[in-house]
C-alpha cells in the first residue's frame, strides 16, 4: 500500500508582530546608518508578509527583565539587542518542545489517530539543538509508548519536511502496520540580530516562528480516510548556489546567508530540475512550493510558466505566517487538505529549498473519503434540486 498523510496540524507561538512593526524594530537598531534603514525599508516592505509569529514575546510587549539580561533581544526602549548563541539555545528548549506537541496533538486529533497507534516519530529542526531532543520530549509530552522508534532530521534548513516524509514513507513502506508521527519545529526568530549586513536584512524580513506535524501511514485502517499519497520523492543539487544559502553557527545565533543570487538560481534551474523529476508524467494539477520569499515564488512561477495563481497557497502561508524555514511546506499542504477545491485524485507537487542549493520535490495525489450513504442520498439530493 502506498503511504499516506492522513493528517496535519500547525501551531504558532501567541506573539504575533505585524511586518510593519518587526520593520521598524529592526530599523531602530543601533548603528543603522541612513542607507541601511532605507535598505530595511525597502525590503520588509517588499516582502509580502503582512504578519510573523515569534517565540520573542518582548517584540510586542517589550523587554520583562533589564537591559543588563544577558538573554534579552531588546533593551529598555525597545531597541534590537544581540544574546550569545548559548542564550538563545536555552530560549529554544523552553520553547520548542511544548509548541511542537501542540501541533503534533492536532494532527492526532484531525486524523483521528490514539497516540496509543504511533510507532514511530520523526522530527525536523534546525534553528536549535539539545539532547534529549524534541523526539524525546514528544514521547513524554504526548505519552506516547517508550519503544517508539525515534529519529531527527537537523541542520537541513528549510527543505527538511519533505525528507522527513521521504523517511516517513520508507518506514511505512518496510513496516505496513506503521504510524509515523513527523513533526518540524523551527523558531528562527532567536537568530535575529542587529546587522546592516544586507544579506542579514533580507533574512531578517522573512522568517518567523512555527511547528506542524503530519501522521503518515501506508495501513488503510489506521486514522480517517483520505488525505495525500505520498507517490515519490526527488532530490537535486543545483549546479552553483554552495556559497549562496549558507546555515552557520556563530557566537551570537546561528548565522544565514541569503545572497540575492538564491532567487536567481532556482529561475534557472527550476525547470530543469521540475523535469528531471516529473520526467513523463502528466504535469501536477495542484503546487505546494516553499515560500522561501515572494521573490522566490515569482521566480519559480515564471521559470515553470505557471498560472498566476497556480501559487496562490504559499502566498497566502507567506503572507500570513512568513517563512517558518522547514514547518512552512507542512502549513501549504495543511491548507490544501481543507481545500475543497483540490479534487479527489489531483496531483500535487511539493517543491522545497536549501542549503547547496537543494531542491526537494514531492509528488503527491489527493484522496477524499469515500461518499457512501446518507451522504449519496445527500448529494443525490443536491444535485436534483
Amino acid at each position: 500500500m502506498t503511504a499516506r498523510i492522513v493528517s496535519i496540524g500547525t501551531a504558532v507561538p501567541p506573539t504575533r508582530i505585524a511586518q510593519a512593526v518587526a520593520r521598524d524594530i529592526f530599523a531602530a537598531q543601533e548603528g543603522a546608518d541612513r542607507l541601511a534603514r532605507r535598505r530595511i525599508q525597502a525590503v520588509f516592505d517588499a516582502s509580502a508578509i503582512e504578519q510573523r509569529h515569534t517565540v520573542l514575546a518582548e517584540f510586542a510587549s517589550g523587554p520583562a527583565t533589564g537591559p543588563a539580561d544577558p538573554a534579552a533581544f531588546v533593551d529598555v526602549e525597545g531597541r534590537l539587542l544581540s544574546p550569545t548563541t548559548g542564550a538563545r539555545n536555552q530560549r529554544f528548549i523552553a520553547s520548542a518542545p511544548k509548541l511542537t506537541a501542540a501541533a503534533a496533538r492536532t494532527a492526532l486529533a484531525d486524523g483521528g489517530i490514539d497516540p496509543s497507534a504511533v510507532t514511530h516519530v520523526v522530527t525536523v529542526s534546525c534553528t536549535g539543538l539539545f539532547a534529549p531532543g524534541p523526539d524525546y520530549h514528544l514521547v513524554r509530552e504526548l505519552g506516547l509508548r517508550p519503544t517508539v522508534e525515534r529519529c531527527h532530521l537537523g541542520f537541513i534548513g528549510c527543505a527538511a519536511a519533505l525528507p522527513a516524509l521521504r523517511v516517513a514513507s520508507a518506514l511505512a513502506a518496510s513496516k505496513p502496520d506503521a504510524v509515523v508521527l513527523v513533526a518540524a519545529t523551527e523558531l528562527c526568530t532567536l537568530h535575529l540580530r542587529p546587522s546592516n549586513d544586507p544579506q542579514q536584512i533580507v533574512a531578517a524580513s522573512v522568517f518567523a516562528d512555527g511547528a506542524a506535524a503530519a501522521i503518515v501511514t501506508a495501513d488503510p485502517a489506521a486514522g480517517n480516510p483520505g488525505g495525500l499519497e505520498l507517490d515519490r520523492f526527488g532530490t537535486a543539487l543545483t549546479d552553483e548556489g554552495e556559497t549562496d544559502m549558507v546555515w552557520t553557527i556563530g557566537d551570537n545565533g546561528f548565522e544565514m546567508i541569503l545572497s540575492a543570487e538564491v532567487p536567481r538560481i532556482i529561475g534557472r534551474e527550476i525547470q530543469g530540475a521540475v523535469g528531471r523529476f516529473l520526467g513523463d508524467d502528466a504535469p501536477p494539477e495542484v503546487w505546494a512550493v516553499h515560500p522561501g520569499g515572494r521573490s522566490v515564488l515569482d521566480r519559480v512561477e515564471t521559470g515553470l510558466d505557471l498560472p498566476a495563481d497556480a501559487l496562490a497557497v504559499s502566498r497566502a502561508v507567506l503572507r500570513d505566517f512568513g517563512n517558518m524555514s522547514s514547518a512552512t511546506i507542512l502549513f501549504i499542504l495543511a491548507a490544501l487538505l481543507r481545500d475543497d477545491d483540490v479534487r479527489d485524485g489531483a496531483r500535487v507537487a511539493g517543491l522545497a529549498f536549501g542549503p547547496g542549493l537543494t531542491v526537494e520535490s514531492a509528488l503527491m495525489t489527493r484522496r477524499r473519503p469515500a461518499v457512501t450513504g446518507a451522504e449519496d442520498v445527500g448529494l443525490a439530493l443536491a444535485a436534483s434540486a
